[in-house]
């Protein structure tokens, strides 16, 4: 897609529908530049400001309070001279006359309109989906919703051995219930884990009390005599009790809107390098976008976009977006993982790991031609940046390879140590 975005003044009407994270942040950018929009809007459908969604999990497991979550409250927005609409939702965009409709009947006329929509909960197709007491867990009143099932009932399943399964399943089991977890691939965080550190985390799981199932097959939902969902059938024929059941599965990108009034979607809305939609005057940012093909979850990606249009918004178009790699990290108290890369080795990689089962560490690293391209750690982790870092510089480590395992210190030890021998380094020639 090539260039689209028109010349920005700084007396246009921005308006950002959705203030969720991803909103909530380019709102944050914008203000720190001087050239923004002088008028902005915000339209959130959910009727508190802006939160960390980031912290539900904590949140579910009565780790935090509510509060703690607020990125900024609405008197801030009125300090920035920004207008926060909450409680309403985009309903129709008039892309001709640039005016939008809310469901409350507010029109709005903008110059630039973002999109920062988000996401909706995957769903399986599975008999019972629709029965009282199953729920997603996305947002404030998920977490409430779960927390009040966690007083009422004694039993959960959850759906999905991913990031949002594992917390969302963790926390309910710190507020008392019984939790069955489901994972229909042969390990947990399979999009991040080697079979190793997926065996070590579901150890550490299972010590805590959560029932884990791999190779599960979800084969439908059982109702009560109150209509009520009462247990989860598996394919093997198991039954399992469940006073409320989680779906945890994944996201899928909220695109009802751009769809409705005619943008280019595919999986997400289509968005060039600028986060341009197929309508020059419309944005689209963070889940609810497409790039190359990409679909966003997490939010190191999402930041790199807020930093991309925030500078298109005020007229100072960079390069554009660019996929790079991202790191996962699981919030989930007392279990430190961190990870990056293929979580298997392909035929051409050299395999390098460790593992002392006394502290419960482990790492693995592959390199290809002495270049870092993937790590698992679990239980140490505070090497994992460093080893990131040198994946993303496509570093040379041959150098430092015997004690690339040991950690961040000694491995640069090796490197700067090198780097000083080498006939071409600054140091050897002033010498």
């Amino acid at each position: 897609m090539g260039q689209r975005h028109p010349a920005t003044t700084s007396s246009e009407h921005l308006v950002i529908v959705g203030n969720g994270m991803a909103g909530h942040r380019l709102v944050e950018a914008l203000v720190a530049r001087p050239e923004r929009p002088a008028r902005i809007t915000v339209i959130g459908a959910e009727t508190t400001p802006a939160y960390n969604r980031i912290l539900l999990s904590p949140l579910l497991a009565g780790e935090m309070e509510r509060e703690a979550l607020t990125l900024r409250d609405a008197e801030w927005y009125a300090e920035q001279g920004i207008e926060l609409v909450l409680g309403e939702r985009v309903e129709n965009i008039d892309r001709s006359a640039r005016r939008l409709t809310t469901d409350a009947g507010r029109e709005l006329g903008y110059d630039r309109l973002v999109l920062a929509t988000g996401s909706n909960p995957a769903r399986p197709p599975v008999p019972g989906l629709e029965l009282p007491g199953v729920h997603v867990f996305r947002d404030l009143d998920d977490a409430d919703t779960l927390a009040n099932a966690a007083e009422q009932g004694s039993n959960a399943v959850v759906i999905g051995g991913g990031l949002l399964g594992l917390e969302a399943a963790e926390g309910l089991r710190k507020r008392g219930m019984q939790v069955s977890l489901l994972q229909r691939d042969d390990r947990l965080m399979n999009r991040q884990l080697d079979l190793t550190a997926a065996r070590l985390l579901e150890k550490e799981l299972r010590g805590r009390g959560l029932d884990i199932h791999i190779d599960a097959q979800l084969e439908r939902l059982e109702a009560g005599a109150d209509g009520q969902v009462c247990a989860a059938h598996l394919a093997d024929g198991t039954r399992l009790a469940a006073d409320c059941v989680v779906v945890a599965i994944g996201i899928v990108p909220n695109t009802a809107l751009a769809r409705s009034v005619g943008l280019d979607v595919n999986r997400g809305v289509v968005v060039d390098e600028w986060l341009t939609t197929s309508d020059p005057a419309i944005h689209a940012l963070g889940e609810c976008c497409e790039h190359q093909g990409n679909l966003y979850g997490l939010v190191e990606p999402i930041w790199r976009q807020v930093e991309v249009l925030a500078d298109c918004l005020c007229g100072k178009p960079g390069t554009g977006y660019v996929e790079a790699p991202t790191a996962t990290k699981l919030k989930v108290s007392g279990v430190s993982l961190y990870a990056f890369g293929p979580t298997d080795p392909e035929a051409d990689h050299e395999v390098l790991s460790y593992r002392d089962p006394q502290q419960g560490d482990y790492r693995r690293l592959l390199l290809r031609d002495g270049r870092l391209e993937g790590a698992v750690l679990y239980g140490d982790t505070a090497s994992g940046p460093w080893y990131f870092e040198q994946a993303l510089a496509s570093r040379d480590l041959a150098a430092c390879r015997s004690a690339l395992l040991l950690g961040a210190a000694d491995a640069q030890l090796l490197l700067d140590d090198a780097l000083n021998e080498s006939p071409q380094s600054p140091a050897k020639e002033a010498a």
